[in-house]
């Protein structure tokens, strides 16, 4: 197994990927380190944790959005409602995660 040295926020973090996913990966993270940017000119420094939390999010958003695109695109469209099922889902997966990280920024 391969290992990549990752920055996000200013932190480093190695991260193990299988040999030759390094490029890869190193980019996966520089995006995911993009997001977390974004989020702090926003709403400033409020902890690694909810920000890498809510950059989680936003990814997931962003996945499940291109998936219903390539989903219409290949004629398997979504029906009615299931957009408002996936919406739903996401919102209470973010709700486990910011109860998560609430309980992890206890001191």
């Amino acid at each position: 197994m391969a290992q990549v040295a990752v920055t996000i926020n200013g932190r480093s973090y190695t991260v193990t990927c299988e040999n030759g996913k390094e490029d890869h990966v190193a980019r996966l993270a520089d995006y995911l380190s993009g997001k977390v940017a974004e989020l702090i000119k926003g709403l400033g420094q409020v902890g690694d944790t909810r920000l890498l939390v809510m950059a989680g999010v936003l990814l997931a958003d962003e996945l499940s959005d291109s998936l219903m695109e390539l989903n219409a695109l290949r004629g398997n469209g979504p029906v009615a409602g299931d957009q408002s099922v996936l919406s739903s889902r996401i919102e209470t997966a973010a709700s486990r995660i910011e109860a998560i990280v609430a309980r992890l920024e206890r001191p």
